[in-house]
């Protein structure tokens, strides 16, 4: 008997493994829904995940960009596409207008030329009104996100049972999209922004500050511990940080979760961390409050 449900056990444990399914993203942005079955410095092996009894695939590391487990891990391979760092610099506002990104800075080397100028992560940025500590980089490190300098618990929305709303807002790269999205919903529905508060806050901030996607927050986490989260860098922690709290900010809480503009279903939006430990990924219903970090492009 109890070798029986021994053997139920495995066979249940075995099904649950067959379902969970892997995201693999390559450098080109291309998506593969998969099943990781093994990981060598030099390739990944995987079955689609739309057919598991299949072909076995194997694709180059240096193809990959990163990928997102089942449960929620990051594990990256390049730091090439970056989610949410347009290719040109051009992007959109709430009300989904045109709206330019500005011009890399200029600065001076020692020898008096000017060159362009380039950014790390955890520096201040304070240009043209836009004052953040940068989050996230473009391949050139002369674009990218800055991060907010406060943050607040706010409900992602303000609609509970009976009245629960998909509003459309599932981009998970790009939260300025799903900004849009939500102005777009506003106006068809006859709301209003305080119907959404954590995007309220961000939009009130000017123009250009949007609620992050979730794959935006999860690589902020990312870079906020150094460049990975294989490994405890409280020295990478500690320079965001501090630059956050020497521009008059709060630093970043790294054990709560933090709401993305992406939602899941009518009732639940993605949320992720800052900390090191898995899942980084977990669904939070929109009428609950959560901390709010708003970024904006530059």
């Amino acid at each position: 008997m109890k070798r029986i449900a021994l053997l139920l056990l495995a066979a249940f444990f075995g099904a649950f493994a067959a379902s969970a399914q892997d995201l693999i993203v390559k450098i080109d942005s291309t998506k593969i829904e998969a099943r990781v079955i093994e990981i060598s410095p030099e390739s990944v092996r995987y079955k689609r995940f739309s057919n598991p009894e299949g072909p076995t695939y194997l694709l180059p590391t240096a193809e990959i960009h990163y990928i997102r487990y089942a449960n929620g891990e990051m594990e990256y391979y390049t730091r090439a596409a970056v989610p949410a760092v347009p290719a040109v610099p051009e992007a959109v506002n709430p009300a989904g207008e045109p709206q330019a990104v500005p011009a890399p800075l200029m600065t001076q080397t020692g020898g008096g030329q000017y060159v362009l100028k380039e950014y790390e992560i955890g520096e201040l940025y304070d240009h043209n009104g836009v004052k953040g500590v940068v989050c996230l980089l473009s391949d050139d490190k002369r674009h990218g996100l800055v991060l907010s300098l406060d943050e607040i618990y706010l409900h992602w929305s303000e609609f509970r049972k009976p009245d629960l709303r998909l509003v459309g807002a599932d981009d998970r790269t790009d939260g300025a999209e799903n900004m849009v999205r939500v102005a777009r919903y506003i106006e068809e529905n006859n709301l209003s922004w305080e119907d959404f508060p954590a995007f309220k806050w961000c939009r009130d901030k000017g123009e250009g500050w949007y609620l992050p996607s979730i794959d935006e927050l999860l690589t902020i986490g990312h870079n906020y511990n150094g460049g990975s989260r294989l490994h405890n860098d409280r020295q990478a922690r500690n320079k965001f940080n501090e630059a956050l709290k020497d521009a008059g900010g709060k630093r970043m809480d790294r054990m709560v979760y933090y709401f993305s503009s992406t939602e899941m279903d009518e009732k639940n939006a993605y949320t992720s961390h800052m900390s090191i430990e898995p899942p980084y990924v977990v669904e939070i219903p929109k009428y609950n409050k959560f901390l709010v970090r708003a970024v904006h492009r530059f």
